[in-house]
Order: structure tokens, then C-alpha cells, then sequence
């Protein structure tokens, strides 16, 4: 027999496994281009005499670039506007340390302000991507501006790398996405892309119904469903939708909601369906992409709750389709400003900050005490390996240190090769265009970038010092690695315990929405999103923690059965919403006994103590 790699790397343990995984997909070659023309900004300054100038620049565009990921071009000028404003800010108030410091060796001013900025950047990081974008980009630029040594003063540093990071968000609210000229308004083509992506999770989910591919496909409606959520909600010029197409492409997506309940409850009936009952959503999600009328669709059997469901949400859908224009965007329940506090000085928010903060002013001690020049590189690199974004601790670890030896090796073997600024600004405009693809593992995206780092470094007036910045990178590693398992304060495995509760508190408030007011459709709607949107979320925390060495991972042990406990009373719930839709709000005794035993099984999970 053969085993296939895919089956080698299953056998492993599962914190190995995670450093030999990849995520694959098309070349996003739209994000390859943006990410070379993100050196032109550089090259100015160079072809100016002023290289020094373009250092800012070019990192500024360099960790915009990261955060350059697919979506639509209202979502990225948060996802990577934010971010770079934190940066700027960052890079700002790192010069004025550094001046406070007197610019010299410092044991205790340096790391006790990095070691705050790190609690607090750690706390505020745990409530979202694009606060943990920010509090990333604030202690990296932090640190380059207390220890890069520029002559540009720290005010133009700061708009200098704004500079940098605005020019690629520039090109990416610019330059056409593929295939999306010619289909509607070119400004809503991430967007379309977005809300047809939904339609066509839904015959996938249609088609997997009854196989072992069901979860699968819920799973992946609901990824679906909240990729077009964040790519429709992003900054408005206006507070409501400003045109009749973008009015028209909310409709198509609310159109979806009653379409994916219908879907997901006959899933759950777990009975297979005939390959036809797909061409509608399949139908509807090319209408979307060609901005066109859907055409007739076919119908389904009338022969269950299910079945009648989905035909009549295909029908509103084609009536929704049909009209010249569409409706405002309905309501959602999107979280404060007031919950993300709470939820960064909650208990999980406090251990992340607080792992963060010793690791972030340990390193600096290190480096401090080492040799007080050029010793930024050691924080700025612990930065990096304390994100649980990038993967679980020792896989972060693991990629860091081959990818930075890998780097370091090949910008050795370039400074052999060539000589002078431009062949430097040509190696930072080819990482640039291989950093969206290198994002797909960390071990790859660190070699990218550490031979784009050492670039400027170079170009800064800095010696290069390639093996150096490796011994460096591995000094962080094992900082990292040491306080990534000391003992804390209080239990371990707050950030899984607080995404299950509150997944369990979504789950409930759907559950008693759909019991206490079945006929409102949209609130339905909108909950069901954040129970499903929740449960993702406490699986991927689940998942990071089990890829943990053992006694990391253990601290989180029975949580996998309260998430399949919670999936399975909230796909009852929506299961039950499509049926009582169908008997006038009535619920069966049979579904009444499902939801009483599926509370009870969740119950019971939440009371089995974590190792």
C-alpha cells in the first residue's frame, strides 16, 4: 500500500503535523502585482539619494502587504488602514522612547515600556484580526523606532511609513480585481464575488447532504456567509448603501439567509438529495456575478418541511433578483466598542497581554544587555512568534527558525552576487510580490521577509550582519518557546474557554429567539449568523490549542465535545426555525425532545473539567 503525505503528516503528532501543513490555493495574482509596485515608493527615495527615507516606506507597505488578503475593497481600507495608522503611531512613539531613554543602553526604561505596550497591544489583540493587526504593527513599528538608527527625525518616520502602507492600500482600492471588469460596478466586484460565493456554498452544502461531507459544507456556509458579511459591511462614504447596485447586491445576500436555513435543516435531516436541487443556488450565484436576472430556477419536491423551505426561499430569491433595485441593508449585531473592551480585559485577553508583555521586555532585556545598538531585531521577532494568529506555539517557533536561517542564507548568497542600491530595491520589490503568496505558511513568509528586512537594513546604512540577525531570531525563538509554557497567574486555556462560553451564549439567544418570536425573520436571521460565526470561532481556538505541546494542550481537554455538543443544538434550532416556519410557528413534540436532549448533552459537556 502507499501512504500519501497527506496520511504521513495525519500520523503525526498534531503540534509536528501543523509545521508541514500549507494552505493552498490560486496565485492572487492581482496581490502578487500590488505587492511589487509597494516598492516604488522605495525606489523614489533611492533614485532621490535619500534611501534612508524609503526604509519607513518600504516597511510600512511590507507589513500592509501581510494583512493583503481577499475580500473587497471597502473591507481593506480597515483591514489594512488601521493597522498602518497603529504602525505610524507606533514608529512615532518609539523615537520619542528612545529620546527619553537618552538613546543609549537602557535595562530597565526600555523593556518596562515595551513590556506595557505589550500588555495592553496583547489584550486589545485577543478581540479581533484587525485589532491584532494593530496591536502587531504598534510594537514592531515601537521597537524599529527606539533602535533603527535613521537620521530622518521621528514625525516624518511616521508619515513616511503611513506613506508606505497608504500607497498599497492605494493600489489595492485601484487596480481591477481579475474578472471583475465588465459585471456591474467595478468598485463591488470583491463584493459580488463575495455574495455569489454564498449561493454556491449552498449547492455545495445541498449536494453533501446525507454523506460524510455535510459538516464539511455547513461549515463552509458559514465561512461563506461571514466572508460576504465582512466584505459588505466595510466604511461607507454614507451610512446607508449609496446606490441602487450596491442596495441590490444586500438584498442578493439577505436573499441567502432563508436559502442557507433551508439548507442546513435538510443536512441535518441527513438525507440524500438529487443533484438537481443545486442548479438554483448554482443558478442564482452566476446572476450575481454577471449582475443579470437569475432566469427560471427549478423546484424542488414540496414532500418535506425541508424541501418546502428551500422552495420558497428560491422563489423570494427570484423575485429579489428580478428587481431593478434592491434594499437597504438590514440589521445585524455587530459588537461594540464597549464589548471589545470587556472582552480584552477578560481573563483570556489579560493571559495573552500578559505572555506577551514578558516575552516582549525579556527579549529586550536580552537584547539590551547583549550590545545596545541595532538591537531591535530581537523584539520585533518575539513580536512575531507570540501571535496564536500565525499557529500554535512551538509550529510558530519551528517555521521561524528555518525560515530566518533559509532568508538569511539567501541574502547571503545575493550580497555575493550583486552590489549597490538598486539591486536592493529589486530583491524588496520581488519579496514584495511573493509575500501574498508566502503568507500561506509562516516558515515561508519569514524567509520572505527576512530577506526583504535585511534589504533595508542595507539600505539604511547598516552593515548586514545576515548571520547575526539568525543568531538573534533564534534567541527569540527560545524566549518565546520558555514563556509560552511557564506557570501564569490562574488556570491556562482562558482564550478556548471564553470562545465556547460565548458561542453558548449565541447559541442561546438564537434558541430563544427562535421559541419566543419565530416570525421575526430578520433578527432570526442575524442571530443564527452570530451562533454559527461563534462556534467557528471557538473551533479554531480549539484547534490552535490541541496543535499545543501536551501540557499546553491539555489545559483545554474536553472542549471538542462541548463545540460538537453546541453544533448540534444549534443545527437543531435552525432545523426547528424551518419547520415551525412551515407549521405556523408550531413546534413538534419530536423537535422538543431533540432540543431538551441536546441542552442536556451540552450541559453535561461544559460540567467535564479541563485536564
Amino acid at each position: 500500500m502507499v501512504t500519501t503525505p497527506s496520511l504521513l503528516v495525519d500520523r503525526l503528532p498534531p503540534w509536528l503535523a501543523h509545521v508541514l501543513r500549507a494552505q493552498r490555493g490560486p496565485v492572487p495574482w492581482n496581490a502578487v502585482l500590488r505587492g511589487a509596485l509597494a516598492a516604488a515608493p522605495l525606489l523614489v527615495t533611492v533614485l532621490a539619494e535619500r534611501p534612508t527615507a524609503g526604509v519607513p516606506a518600504a516597511l510600512g507597505a511590507m507589513l500592509a502587504g501581510i494583512n493583503d488578503r481577499p475580500g473587497s475593497r471597502r473591507a481593506s481600507v480597515t483591514r489594512l488602514g488601521v493597522p498602518a495608522l497603529a504602525g505610524s503611531a507606533g514608529l512615532l512613539l518609539g523615537t520619542v522612547i528612545a529620546a527619553a531613554a537618552g538613546g543609549g543602553r537602557s535595562l530597565v526604561v526600555l523593556p518596562a515600556v515595551v513590556g506595557a505596550l505589550g500588555l495592553l497591544a496583547g489584550a486589545l489583540s485577543s478581540t479581533g484580526p484587525v485589532a491584532s493587526a494593530c496591536g502587531t504593527q504598534v510594537l514592531v513599528a515601537v521597537v524599529i523606532g527606539a533602535g533603527m538608527p535613521l537620521p530622518e527625525s521621528g514625525p516624518v518616520r511616521a508619515l513616511l511609513f503611513l506613506a508606505g502602507a497608504g500607497w498599497l492600500l492605494l493600489l489595492r482600492l485601484l487596480l481591477p480585481s481579475p474578472g471583475g471588469l465588465g459585471n456591474g460596478p467595478y468598485r463591488l466586484d470583491g463584493e459580488r464575488e463575495a455574495v455569489a460565493a454564498v449561493y454556491e456554498a449552498v449547492a455545495v452544502l445541498l449536494l453533501a447532504a446525507g454523506g460524510p461531507q455535510g459538516r464539511a459544507g455547513r461549515a463552509a456556509l458559514s465561512a461563506a456567509l461571514d466572508h460576504a458579511q465582512d466584505a459588505l459591511a466595510g466604511p461607507r462614504l454614507r451610512r446607508r448603501a449609496s446606490s441602487s447596485a450596491e442596495r441590490r447586491l444586500h438584498a442578493q445576500y439577505a436573499a441567502a439567509f432563508p436559502l442557507a436555513e433551508a439548507a442546513t435543516a435538510l443536512a441535518w435531516a441527513g438525507v440524500r438529495l438529487p443533484a438537481r436541487i443545486a442548479e438554483g443556488p448554482r443558478g442564482l450565484a452566476a446572476a450575481v456575478r454577471t449582475g443579470g436576472s437569475c432566469g427560471p430556477l427549478p423546484a424542488p419536491a414540496r414532500t418535506d418541511a425541508g424541501l418546502r423551505a428551500l422552495d420558497d426561499a428560491l422563489l423570494r430569491a427570484a423575485a429579489v433578483f428580478d428587481r431593478p433595485a434592491g434594499v437597504a441593508p438590514g440589521r445585524h449585531t455587530g459588537h461594540s466598542g464597549a464589548s471589545a473592551l470587556r472582552r480584552a480585559w477578560s481573563a483570556a485577553g489579560l493571559e495573552y497581554g500578559l505572555r506577551v508583555a514578558v516575552c516582549c521586555a525579556t527579549s529586550t532585556v536580552l537584547a539590551q544587555w547583549l550590545h545596545h545598538e541595532h538591537w531591535y531585531w530581537l523584539p520585533a521577532t518575539t513580536v512575531f512568534l507570540v501571535k496564536p494568529d500565525l499557529g500554535p506555539l512551538v509550529s510558530r517557533v519551528v517555521c521561524r527558525a528555518v525560515g530566518t536561517v533559509a532568508g538569511a542564507a539567501v541574502f547571503g548568497v545575493l550580497g555575493v552576487l550583486v552590489s549597490g542600491p538598486a539591486p536592493l530595491v529589486a530583491t524588496v520589490a520581488l519579496c514584495g510580490a511573493l509575500l501574498p503568496v508566502a503568507t500561506r505558511h509562516f516558515a515561508v513568509q519569514t524567509a520572505v521577509v527576512t530577506v526583504l528586512v535585511l534589504s533595508l537594513v542595507l539600505l539604511g546604512g547598516e552593515p548586514p550582519a545576515s548571520w547575526g540577525r539568525v543568531v538573534e531570531s533564534l534567541l527569540a525563538c527560545g524566549t518565546v518557546l520558555l514563556v509560552g509554557h511557564l506557570p501564569m497567574p490562574g488556570r491556562r486555556g482562558h482564550g478556548v474557554r471564553a470562545a465556547l462560553d460565548t458561542a453558548v451564549g449565541a447559541a442561546h439567544r438564537y434558541l430563544g429567539h427562535v421559541l419566543d418570536a419565530p416570525e421575526d425573520h430578520a433578527l432570526r436571521g442575524a442571530l443564527r449568523r452570530d451562533a454559527y460565526r461563534s462556534l467557528a470561532r471557538a473551533r479554531t481556538a480549539i484547534d490552535l490549542s490541541a496543535a499545543e505541546l501536551p501540557p499546553v494542550s491539555r489545559h483545554s481537554a474536553g472542549s471538542e465535545g462541548v463545540a460538537g455538543a453546541l453544533e448540534q443544538l444549534i443545527d437543531t434550532t435552525t432545523a426547528c426555525a424551518v419547520q415551525m416556519d412551515q407549521r405556523a410557528a408550531e413546534l413538534s413534540p419530536a423537535h422538543a425532545e431533540l432540543l431538551a436532549a441536546h441542552l442536556s448533552e451540552l450541559d453535561r459537556a461544559r460540567a467535564v473539567p479541563a485536564g
